[in-house]
């Protein structure tokens, strides 16, 4: 039982995720909440990371650490991507058995499926085929925590489960043009060739990819939803049902940025995934479900890119 006195450590509590998790944590009347930096606690130092979970002894760990980015940093760096989150959640699960921890929430990714899945996309769809090969190193990351969450739970009985958002987005997303995801990125190049009175703007492939987003604070409810409920499955997909191709969240972000230049397609780079809606029934059957439209999360997540332009770029 998680009560508003228990203590929960929140690992990558800087990020968008751990950040959004702190924020409803406090709203839900959470009190008792542990997080460290970076410069405070190595997530990939596993003596660093036992000591910490063996003295501090929280009742739940949301593990929302991760090494995350888009194609390009997936493409260029296969290595950092695949041993950091490796070393990463190997660290926190690993501690968290050994030290008795009750309760841990394992975050992953919906690009756990493979490239070409049947849509919508069903939890046992897991390594039923390929993955996107851009994203390969990431995926078998997180693939490995889930089927380590998943072999806890069956050897030890333990109550850890894994959450699969599909793709993320709101306030402190990565607004980095060389290693942010798609709706982050657009929103970057839109606002950048407005200011700079640019007559278009350039994206990569064709447009016709289809996306599912889910706003980052619809995820945290989720998380905090997930906790308060006794659940029996080991992963839950967590989405908003809906898809949107990546050529008209374009014309999406370009008018909400009233951004009045052209788009150009740049067809020489590539598309990924041709489509990725997941299936979340069985988090949906039990009493949760999204509640901010895309529309409306876009606002919200440019009025904060606005407010902290000066911060994102240094």
């Amino acid at each position: 039982m998680i009560s508003k006195q228990s203590k929960i450590y929140v690992a990558g509590h800087a990020g968008m995720v751990g950040s959004a998790c702190l924020d409803e944590l406090k709203k839900s009347g959470y009190k008792n909440i542990i997080y460290k930096t970076s410069k405070e606690l190595d997530l990939k130092n596993q003596n660093d990371v036992y000591d910490f979970v063996r003295d501090e002894k929280p009742t739940l760990i949301i593990n929302a650490a991760a090494k995350v980015g888009g194609i390009v940093a997936n493409d260029s760096y296969p290595y950092e991507f695949l041993f950091e989150n490796l070393q990463i959640q190997n660290n926190l699960i690993s501690s968290s058995h050994i030290f008795n921890i009750p309760r841990f929430i394992f975050l992953g990714s919906s690009c756990i499926y493979p490239k070409m899945s049947k849509q919508p996309i069903k939890e046992n769809y897991l390594l039923s085929g390929s993955l996107e090969e851009t994203n390969q190193w990431y995926a078998i990351a997180k693939i490995s925590g889930v089927k380590l969450i998943e072999s806890l739970n069956k050897q030890y009985k333990r109550n850890y489960i894994s959450l699969m958002p599909t793709n993320l987005y709101g306030p402190n997303d990565n607004f980095d043009l060389n290693t942010s995801h798609v709706l982050a990125a657009l929103i970057r190049k839109f606002h950048d060739a407005k200011i700079n009175g640019y007559s278009k703007v350039t994206l990569w492939g064709t447009g016709s990819p289809y996306r599912e987003f889910l706003h980052v604070s619809d995820l945290a409810k989720a998380i905090v939803f997930c906790f308060k409920n006794k659940l029996k499955e080991n992963m839950y997909n967590v989405g908003s049902n809906s898809e949107i191709s990546i050529f008209d969240l374009s014309i999406l972000i370009k008018n909400i940025i009233n951004f009045n230049g052209e788009i150009e397609w740049d067809k020489s780079k590539p598309d990924g995934t041709p489509r990725k809606l997941i299936d979340t029934k069985k988090l949906n059957n039990l009493g949760w479900k999204h509640k901010i439209s895309l529309e409306k999360g876009i606002k919200t997540t440019y009025n904060w890119f606005k407010e902290n332009y000066h911060k994102i770029i240094k």
